[in-house]
């Protein structure tokens, strides 16, 4: 059986470090938006708004390309973690449709901020605050 883990939460909630833990410490079967902000030579996080969507569009290709691969052999690309915050529902639809096309079971996990965590990339807590009223629950 593949799975795909969908880790979802506020800036700061445990995402990453979860996610990590899901792919038994290996980094590059966590795909994250956040991932397209590192540069790759100084391993500095560069954030620039005006490319999110880049960010979000190249975190849904790496996910494809994976689960592509594990057609080819079924040993690859057992377990992916995606780590985004993932605010609203609409935001997972593209995942859900990839484990679909692909024959990945889905979890999806959301991670609360009960450990006391600072966002490790600086978000601002009134953009927090924003994200925190517009997040979404389907139980």
């Amino acid at each position: 059986m593949k799975n795909l883990y969908i880790v979802r939460g506020l800036p700061g909630s445990g995402k990453s470090t979860l996610a990590l833990t899901l792919a038994n410490g290996a980094d590059y079967l966590v795909c994250e938006a956040d991932k397209y902000f590192i540069n790759k030579e100084t391993g500095e996080y560069c954030f620039d708004v005006s490319k999110i969507k880049d960010a979000h569009e190249s975190c849904r290709e790496t996910v494809e390309i994976y689960m592509n691969d594990s057609t080819i052999n079924n040993q690859f690309y057992t377990t992916i973690v995606v780590s985004n915050t993932f605010t609203q529902e609409w935001e997972m639809e593209p995942y859900f449709e990839l484990a679909k096309k692909y024959d990945y079971r889905v979890t999806t996990i959301i991670c609360e901020n009960r450990h006391g965590g600072v966002n490790k990339h600086g978000v601002p807590d009134d953009k927090i605050e924003i994200m925190k009223n517009r997040f979404q629950i389907s139980l």
